[in-house]
C-alpha cells in the first residue's frame, strides 16, 4: 500500500466530511475511497473512523493519526516546493570555455548585462582556442566558432552565422587609401597569424579570388591581431559579430564590404541531458538572444 496515498485519502474523508465528497474532489469513486480506508485501518490495526448513516466522526485514534497525517503532508509538500523552486532558479557556478576571440574581443559587449540579469550565477571562464572535453574537464557549456560541425554527444545549439569580412582603422585608411578591387590589396599592409594562409575571398557574385598574403606583419593571438588592426598597422580579417560595434563607431573601416573570406558558425555546446540545468539554459538563451540581435 502507498502510504502517503492513504494518508492524503483520510486526510481529504476528514476534511471533506464524508466519502462522496472526497470522492469528488479526489475525482475518484466512493467504493474506491472506502477501500483505501479499509486497507489503512487494516495496516495501522485500529480503526480511524466511525461510520453510520446518520453522523461522521472520528475515532481517538483518527484523530492522532489525522494530526500526524497533515504534519507529515505539509512538510512533504513544502520540501518538494522547495526543491521545485530551487531548480527553476537559475543559480550556482556556471563554468563556460570560449574561444580566445569571444573572451578576448567580445566578453565585454555580454557579460555585464548577463550577470545583471542573473546575480545568483557565478561565472568560471576559461579562453582557450583548443578543444576541450566538456565532461572530462567539468564544462557546463561551450561556445565555439567555427565550420559546420560533426555529429558528436553534444548537444549543438546553432547561434549564428557570421561571415569573414576586411577591415582596418579610419586611421590606416586615410593614409594608405581604400582598397576598391581584391587585386588592390597587395598593394596594402595585410595582417594575419603567425603560419596562416593565403586568403580566398568570394564576391557576391559567387567568384572567388586568391590573395597572396605577404605580411611584414604577423602575429599568435586575436588580441594582438585586433589590437594592430585598431592602431591603424594594417588591414585583417574579423567576423562580422565581433567588429560590428567598432564598425557602427566608425573605430573600424569595412574594407571590400561586397566580398567576404567564407562565414564562421557560432555555437553553444553542452551534454545531453534530461533535465538541463537552468543556468545552463538561461545561458544558452541569453547566448542566442544576443547573437540574434546582431543580424
Amino acid at each position: 500500500m502507498n502510504q502517503l496515498l492513504a494518508m492524503r485519502v483520510f486526510r481529504c474523508i476528514v476534511e471533506c466530511r464524508g466519502f462522496t465528497a472526497a470522492a469528488e474532489r479526489l475525482d475518484t469513486t466512493h467504493s474506491t475511497i472506502s477501500r483505501q480506508l479499509q486497507k489503512l485501518e487494516a495496516v495501522l490495526g485500529a480503526r480511524l473512523i466511525n461510520r453510520n448513516t446518520r453522523r461522521f466522526s472520528l475515532t481517538a485514534a483518527g484523530e492522532q493519526y489525522y494530526a500526524a497525517s497533515v504534519d507529515i503532508l505539509d512538510r512533504v509538500e513544502s520540501a518538494a516546493l522547495l526543491v521545485s523552486q530551487d531548480a527553476e532558479r537559475p543559480a550556482g557556478l556556471l563554468r563556460i570555455s570560449v574561444p580566445m576571440v569571444i573572451g578576448t574581443l567580445e566578453l565585454a559587449s555580454w557579460l555585464p548585462v548577463f550577470q545583471q540579469r542573473y546575480p545568483d550565477i557565478q561565472i568560471d571562464l576559461s579562453c582557450n582556442d583548443q578543444f576541450v572535453d566538456l565532461v572530462a574537464q567539468g564544462f557546463d557549456v561551450a561556445l565555439r566558432i567555427s565550420g559546420p560541425l560533426a555529429d558528436s554527444s553534444l548537444v549543438a545549439r546553432p547561434l549564428i552565422v557570421s561571415d569573414m569580412v576586411l577591415v582596418a582603422s579610419a586611421a590606416y585608411v586615410a593614409r594608405h587609401g581604400l582598397p576598391r578591387q581584391v587585386d588592390e590589396l597587395v598593394d596594402h599592409q595585410l595582417l594575419t597569424f603567425t603560419g596562416g594562409a593565403d586568403w580566398v575571398l568570394t564576391s557576391d557574385r559567387g567568384m572567388s579570388i586568391s590573395v597572396p598574403v605577404e605580411s611584414r606583419f604577423k602575429v599568435d593571438s586575436i588580441g594582438s591581431l585586433y589590437a594592430a588592426a585598431l592602431a591603424g598597422v594594417g588591414i585583417a580579417a574579423f567576423t562580422l559579430a565581433t567588429v560590428q560595434n567598432d564598425l557602427r563607431r566608425g573605430q573600424l573601416v569595412h574594407i571590400l564590404p561586397n566580398c567576404t573570406l567564407g562565414q564562421r558558425h557560432y555555437y553553444a555546446l553542452y551534454p545531453h541531458a534530461r533535465h538541463l540545468p537552468p543556468k545552463v539554459r538561461v545561458f544558452v538563451d541569453f547566448m542566442d538572444e544576443h547573437y540574434r540581435a546582431l543580424v
